[in-house]
């Protein structure tokens, strides 16, 4: 039977439609009549929050036609890529998985999205998130949770949970969600994809809904390293909405994927491989590293003594962020307003309680509290000082002469629907190894390395700031190495 061709490698589709060997719209048509299939029934992955399937056969037509009138080359010629609800479209709601942005429509594209649709990708569809992609199971959106392709029964991690699972059921062979804390890595590990997160101010952030602005970074999902590579190619770049978007070319990642890892020097920190990790985790850690020494890289045990402080720094930081950026959900301009409050006061306080719901109301109380005059410095401004030290951790081991550091994704597989929601504690320990490369704006990716008992394991490399080359470089020579 022949393959799908929405399940091909991003190129081969691209090439295959560019050529006129297929259309866009039979690509797109696939994808969504298979899309329509399984978020329909019983037992659905719940993946989605909003899909529009007519636009995007009026958006896959309009390819075919600029590809009929001799327009050159696009790279990504009738992909079909699926969005995280917190990334601005115009012809979708943007929600972020929250009742108080109960079909919101943003007046704006994200820079992202319109770099997308200019590389002749086609957005099928928002996808399901845990609410201001604060959680990491995606249980807690205001739409339902999504579930695991693998075991319909645990989580696909989160918050970007719905863009993993779209790509690892087959769905799409790309999505785009965000990574504030992980947000993108523990997904792709938990559902078997690649996850690529850049280095802070590679991508612009201009048309995500902020939830920490000084951590937040558009990441993405694919299938193999080459095609989140792609990904990222095509939307990297400087922009000049976003302040914080460096003014720095966009690299071409492509060519960094034949590169192997002879003569690379890949560190391994013991604080990222602690007694309580999942020993079967472990195990397959190590048999990634022996792969890697055996294609010629050479392994080096490391220290990030600041390691132990990076939850609660970053529980710190965020929540401090997010209480600020979300004080403009008030009910007044636009989203969710409760009816009948008798008092400017009131809508504030009754839109809020309606419209958030319970980790999004902890978060902000925790921000509000860290903020707070005489806690200021004693929680703020400590966590900012130990971020710094968390991320000179980093730059000296990067000055030793390591290229890349390979650490476990996640503590352990995916775990059960409903398992850590009454313990915030243990769900927060879910991104204890990938915090740390928000705190210290460097790139991170993780990919698959092996199952336990049939659910898959990431591991995740990390490189030193704007290297996503060597870091794309090594993960595409594990990837090789895994396949043989």
């Amino acid at each position: 039977m022949p393959q799908p061709s929405h399940r091909m490698p991003l190129r081969r589709i691209a090439a295959e439609v560019g050529a006129g060997r297929r259309s866009a719209v039979s690509v797109i048509r696939e994808a969504c009549a298979e899309l329509i299939r399984s978020e329909n029934g019983p037992g659905a992955l719940n993946a989605f929050i909003t899909f529009n399937f007519e636009g995007a056969e009026a958006a896959a037509a309009a390819v075919d036609a600029s590809i009929a009138a001799g327009a050159g080359a696009l790279p990504l010629a009738g992909v079909p890529v699926a969005l995280k609800d917190n990334i601005c479209t115009l012809d979708f709601p943007t929600t972020c998985g929250s009742r108080i942005l109960a079909n919101y429509r943003s007046p704006f594209e994200a820079t992202v999205v319109r770099r997308l649709r200019a590389a002749g990708a086609v957005v099928v569809g928002k996808t399901n998130m845990d609410e201001f992609a604060m959680g990491s199971s995606t249980e807690n959106s205001a739409f339902g949770p999504t579930r695991n392709p693998h075991d319909r029964e645990r989580v696909p991690g989160g918050s970007s949970g719905g863009s993993a699972a779209a790509v690892a059921a087959g769905f799409v062979p790309a999505a785009l969600g965000s990574d504030t804390g992980g947000s993108v890595r523990q997904p792709a590990a938990l559902c078997g994809v690649v996850g690529i997160k850049p280095t802070y101010g590679r991508v612009s952030r201009y048309g995500l809904v902020a939830f920490a602005s000084s951590l937040d970074q558009i990441g993405t999902f694919g299938r193999s390293v080459e095609d989140a590579a792609l990904l990222l190619e095509v939307i990297a770049g400087p922009d000049p909405f976003d302040s914080t978007s460096a003014p720095i070319e966009a690299p071409q990642l492509a060519e960094s994927l034949e590169g192997g890892v002879q003569g690379l020097v890949v560190g391994v920190p013991r604080e990222y491989f602690p007694p309580e990790l999942d020993e079967r985790v472990a195990r397959l850690c190590r048999d990634a590293l022996e792969r890697l020494r055996a294609a010629g890289a050479e392994i080096r045990d490391v220290s990030l003594p600041h390691t132990r402080y990076a939850i609660p720094t970053y529980y710190v930081i965020a929540p401090a962020e997010a209480s600020s950026n979300l004080a403009r959900y008030d009910g007044v301009r636009y989203g969710v307003r409760a009816l009948g409050a008798e008092s400017t006061t009131s809508v504030y306080e009754e839109t809020r309680q309606l419209g958030f719901g319970p980790e999004v109301k902890r978060r902000i109380m925790l921000g509000t509290y860290a903020l707070s005059a005489g806690y200021y410095d004693e929680y703020y401004g400590t966590a900012l000082r130990m971020r710094a030290r968390i991320a000179r951790d980093f730059t000296e081991v990067f000055a030793s002469g390591v290229d890349v550091i390979f650490t476990p994704t996640t503590p352990s597989p995916a775990f059960r629907l409903g398992e850590k929601v009454g313990d915030p504690y243990q769900m927060y320990l879910s991104d204890i190894f990938t915090v740390t490369a928000n705190l210290a704006g460097i790139p991170g990716l993780s990919l698959p390395i092996g199952r336990v008992d049939g659910l898959p394991v990431g591991g995740q490399f990390l490189a030193d700031r704007w290297d996503e080359a060597t870091m794309i470089r090594a993960a595409a020579a594990l990837e090789r190495a895994m396949g043989e």
